[in-house]
């Protein structure tokens, strides 16, 4: 029996035993299997060679345009960027992944419009896997829906999960340790539900014998054996609707009922329209807010404030990674910053390079000769 007929008896396998208490730890073992074969076939499957769809990373940040063929990615990417990606009223237009370069606020924000997904795209179908091997590598996922299919996004979001991409998610909360002796040791926290028994079941199929595994807070299956398989990418994701100009006021309601079906707050969607250039200033701003980006204006010697080219940064990020953002050897040379801001307590705050930025806050860094 091949490894495809293997996944398939163990997905039926899965499906067709009920879950509970009872069953918990078989589940989880086959569960653990299915995920070790899915692993080793894509390992066979995958090219040795042929064009894959590497794109090199620039600018301060990258988001991946995931669709089916012919939603309009390529006409959205056009508009916002200065990519010249071939647009049609056809399926497979776009070929190979076309970068643009969003410019906001003073950032670079790299827009990959990535060939359109078809199901099995994880399998491999249509090129999916180097597809999604992009996907993978961006910062933030940007779901482009049809208004009139909104069901897209059900299949598109499977087709991420199968290929190891996990959406607006923390990794889950487990710490396994290989040792040399004394078998696999449990220590899980009091709200724990997994049983002891299913947690060491999962460890042995993916191979450990000994090891301290702990869980201090509760999680599912699936979690568990993504936490195991330590091989996830967790990515946030935000959802566009487009070709809103063609829908009616009357049919808006049914739009918005499948969003809401699909734990999509039609608040939080961005309706837009690539091809008429509606709504693409609020979708920029989502954009903005999902990746958290924040403005640094350089305060710099003998030239003033520089508020034409802020020095980007993440939320939570410090006067220390503005350092090594800057580059040069200003980290080693630091002696100690200024700003004025937001994060001050009062203008020309004297701080160490652990000083947390905020958007907008005016940073004067004091170096060493």
């Amino acid at each position: 029996m091949g490894l495809e007929e293997e996944i398939a008896d163990l997905r039926e396998e899965i499906a067709e035993t009920p879950y509970n208490k009872a069953t918990e730890e078989h589940i989880g073992r086959l569960k653990a299997k299915l995920a070790e074969k899915k692993e080793k076939l894509e390992n066979q499957s995958s090219p040795g060679g042929g064009q894959g769809y590497a794109v090199e990373k620039h600018g301060d940040a990258t988001v991946a345009l995931v669709g089916f063929p012919s939603v309009g990615k390529s006409t959205l990417i056009n508009a916002m960027t200065n990519a010249e990606s071939e647009t049609g009223a056809y399926e497979f237009t776009t070929l190979d992944v076309n970068p643009g370069m969003l410019q906001y606020r003073g950032a670079n924000i790299q827009m990959l419009d990535v060939p359109g997904l078809i199901e099995g795209a994880a399998g491999g179908r249509g090129d999916g896997k180097a597809v999604l091997s992009v996907v993978r590598t961006a910062d933030l996922v940007i779901f482009l829906l049809s208004v009139f299919e909104i069901d897209q996004y059900d299949r598109l979001k499977r087709e991420l999960y199968e290929n190891k991409i996990r959406l607006d998610t923390e990794p889950p909360n487990i710490s396994v340790r290989k040792t040399h002796k004394d078998g696999i040791r449990v220590t899980m926290g009091d709200g724990v539900s997994l049983d002891e028994g299913t947690v060491k079941s999962v460890l042995r199929e993916h191979g450990f014998v000994n090891a301290e595994v702990t869980i201090p807070h509760d999680l599912t299956l699936d979690e568990l054996i993504d936490g195991v398989m330590d091989n996830r990418v967790y990515l946030p994701s935000i959802a566009a609707v487009n070709k809103a100009d063609l829908i009616d006021r009357d049919y808006l309601p049914t739009v918005e009922s499948e969003l809401e079906e699909r734990d999509l707050d039609p608040e939080a969607v961005t309706f837009i329209s690539a091809e008429e250039e509606r709504g693409l200033d609020a979708l920029k701003d989502r954009i903005w807010e999902e990746l958290g980006l924040i403005r640094i204006y350089m305060d710099k010697p003998g030239r003033g404030v520089d508020y034409e080219e802020p020095l980007i940064l993440r939320e939570g990020q410090t006067v220390g990674d503005a350092c090594r953002k800057i580059g040069g050897n200003f980290t080693e040379r630091f002696k100690f910053a200024r700003v004025t801001g937001p994060s001050a307590k009062h203008d020309e705050q004297q701080v160490g390079k652990d000083h947390h930025l905020d958007d907008e806050d005016v940073l004067r860094i004091v170096a060493r000769k």
